[in-house]
């Protein structure tokens, strides 16, 4: 892969040689690579197709979880969100210690590496929220719950320019990745003014189904608004907002296959 410099910009295909334009600019390729056929027959790609399909088996394990939460990244901007968490998946999946090269998966592998991951990357949780907060998931309950101290908004968030209120969001889901199923429950805090008063002790609970044998995982953010008479509007599209994953209960081993 070579970029492509000059006035004049190519896309398209000249030759041997592809044009195209990609968000890290005006690319340019050669054509070439080893038959279609080989890298599925032949013996010596054997590592190829076993890490190809661990790859296509993280890509398919990352989908899942984001329709799981599409309600709330459709607030949570961040145009790589796909390749980021398909490379994460990748190491839950090679984390798995009993399944053979090829063959391993996400319940056999280590989902809870997946806790902190940040669904925007251009707002991070970590760099939003300063105020402390607890969050926990109780697999007999199904309780999924994220306590937030009382705090004082303007001191402990890092609310970007333009925005009047904020809102904590959270979501519990039940993901059956083998099946490509979920339960999703959500809860906010209703909107909070940013500034100087005091503001109570905040929970926000979700109550998934109890005694599950699938995996659990919690999701925390904040969303920024803008008021306008009376009004709360979305600041920029949620491109500021904050979401990540704050809790991860694996499936019970005896579940796991």
């Amino acid at each position: 892969m070579a970029r492509q410099a000059g006035i004049i910009k190519l896309k398209g295909k000249v030759g041997d040689m592809s044009f195209y334009k990609t968000k890290d600019g005006y690319l340019a390729r050669e054509k070439g690579g080893v038959d279609k056929d080989r890298i599925q027959n032949d013996p010596a790609f054997q590592r190829t197709r076993e890490n190809g399909a661990e790859f296509g088996r993280a890509g398919a394990a990352g989908r899942t979880l984001r329709t799981a939460f599409r309600p709330l990244l459709l607030r949570t901007s961040d145009s790589r969100l796909t390749s980021r968490l398909t490379r994460e998946m990748v190491k839950v999946i090679k984390a798995d210690a009993t399944s053979v090269r090829g063959e391993r998966n996400v319940l056999d592998g280590e989902l809870e590496l997946l806790k902190g991951f940040e669904f925007n990357a251009n707002g991070r949780l970590g760099a939003t929220m300063y105020a402390p907060f607890d969050a926990s998931i109780d697999r007999a309950t199904g309780e999924a719950v994220v306590n937030v101290p009382g705090f004082v908004p303007q001191n402990t968030i890092a609310a970007p320019q333009g925005a009047t209120h904020l809102k904590f969001v959270s979501a519990g889901a039940e993901i059956d990745f083998e099946e490509d199923d979920f339960t999703l429950v959500t809860s906010d805090s209703g909107e909070i003014a940013i500034g100087p008063q005091a503001e109570v002790a905040i929970n926000l609970t979700n109550g998934l189904p109890a005694n599950s044998t699938k995996p659990l995982l919690l999701a925390f953010g904040v969303e920024f608004y803008q008021e306008v008479n009376g009004s709360f509007y979305p600041l920029k599209n949620g491109s500021y907002n904050a979401l990540a994953l704050v809790a991860i209960d694996g499936a019970p081993a005896a579940q796991q296959t």
